[in-house]
């Protein structure tokens, strides 16, 4: 009876601490927080899977422009984004909790505004030791947290093998991409590969839409094998739009006209909805953005600020049903501040938004009543010959092991996209 009630008394504490784990779930940065570069080995601010020992890098602007303190905190977390059950000092050499120290003003521009930079490895926290990933939170001179985002670093002990296929459905041949892939251990041994490992698989460095929990389909000698169809399949999409304005007064392909105010205003041309159109294909950098100008030495400091309009033709949507503009911009958030309104008299959707100066791919999306997005409804249509990056991040928890290990990335281009 006694043994019952204490086997009673540990499950019940085990099933507790399972249930109250949190899922790490990155913080959209407030208005007055704007270009969030995150970036490790990359010239493009995306999502960043550095290598283990790799520097990583964390540039913001606040447009309130008074040098307000920010701090910054990292967290480790297992491949399902719960808390690691590693000590800091286990997966951190040195420490955080730092004032960001590197801080630069905007020079003669137009909206003022400050720059912040973090580095790692710095003077306080010297390295990373752990493969796996990570959560950065910012946080003000209150405490308060400002904005969050994720990172994973890696250490390529696994080979993975990935290539993109055409559906096999039939209903899908023609808007479908499908990732199929393996993974090597080469040396190391996989044990029980069905508990021990997972996968994520991503296009266009989204988290939003990544795939997981898929599991080998069989495994030869050392090697899984992920032969699926539907269960790694993403839509193709569209191409994605773009505009450039790194000289701040000068009209483009993009940009109809210019007008300045208190702040420069950019026009671009309205893009039409590309659902019912043959696929077209126009060179991008698959949803990201590069911080540029022509009026300065300096992006950093002296890029300027400009309202962007941007312009879609397309039918009002249903009470309750939304369009949003979308890109790594903004880190694929859909808030307020990407939602576009209807106007009666263009017949158009319109949205101003206050971005840095630089080169910006975007596209539209549809948000349901629920606050999901419709990518089978999607405002750009879905292409199987649609240009997309694709990335597969493998976990592995070593028996015995305390945390989700990163061990392998393999990734590929749907440029090369086979029947």
């Amino acid at each position: 009876m006694k043994a019952s009630a204490v086997l009673f008394f540990f499950c019940t504490i085990i099933f507790s601490t399972i249930s109250i784990a949190q899922v790490a779930v990155e913080t959209p940065e407030p208005p007055n927080i704007k270009s969030v570069q995150f970036r490790g080995d990359t010239f493009t601010g995306e999502l960043p899977t550095i290598k283990l020992g790799m520097p990583l890098q964390l540039s913001f602007d606040d447009i309130i422009g008074d040098e307000h303190d920010y701090y910054y905190k990292i967290t480790h977390h297992d491949a399902d984004w719960t808390p690691s059950q590693l000590a800091q000092a286990e997966f951190m050499n040195g420490m955080d909790n730092v004032r960001i120290l590197d801080i630069e003003n905007s020079v003669a521009t137009l909206q003022l505004y400050s720059n912040y930079q973090l580095t790692i490895p710095n003077q306080f926290t010297k390295a990373l030791t752990k493969t796996g990933n990570y959560l950065m939170s910012i946080y003000d001179e209150n405490g308060k947290l400002t904005f969050s985002r994720k990172f994973m670093i890696y250490n390529p002990q696994f080979f993975v093998g990935v290539q993109i296929k055409r559906s096999r459905d039939l209903n899908y041949v023609d808007t479908k991409q499908v990732v199929r892939f393996f993974v090597d251990g080469g040396d190391q041994l996989i044990i029980n590969p069905k508990q021990t490992v997972n996968v994520v698989i991503l296009q266009n460095n989204n988290l939003k839409t990544a795939i997981t929990g898929i599991e080998p389909q069989f495994t030869v000698a050392n090697k899984l094998e992920y032969r699926y169809d539907q269960e790694t399949a993403f839509w193709g999409g569209n191409e994605f739009f773009n505009f450039e304005n790194r000289d701040i007064r000068g009209a483009t392909a993009a940009i109809r006209y210019v007008e300045l105010k208190s702040l420069y205003h950019n026009y671009l041309y309205t893009n039409i909805a590309r659902y019912d159109t043959p696929y077209t294909f126009n060179p991008d950098i698959n949803g990201n953005f590069v911080i540029t100008t022509l009026q300065g030495r300096t992006p950093r400091s002296e890029a300027e600020y400009a309202w962007i309009h941007f312009s879609l033709d397309y039918p009002r949507v249903e009470e309750g049903q939304e369009i949003h503009v979308y890109g790594n911009f903004n880190n694929y958030v859909t808030n307020e501040s990407t939602k576009l309104v209807y106007n009666p008299k263009r017949y158009r959707y319109e949205l101003p938004m206050l971005l840095k100066q630089g080169f910006y791919n975007y596209i539209y999306v549809f948000v349901n009543k629920d606050g999901t997005i419709n990518r089978e409804k999607a405002i750009g249509g879905n292409y199987w010959q649609t240009e997309n990056d694709y990335m597969v991040l493998v976990y592995y928890r070593r028996p015995g092991g305390r945390f989700d290990e990163l061990l392998g990335l393999g990734s590929s281009n749907s440029s090369v996209i086979t029947n």
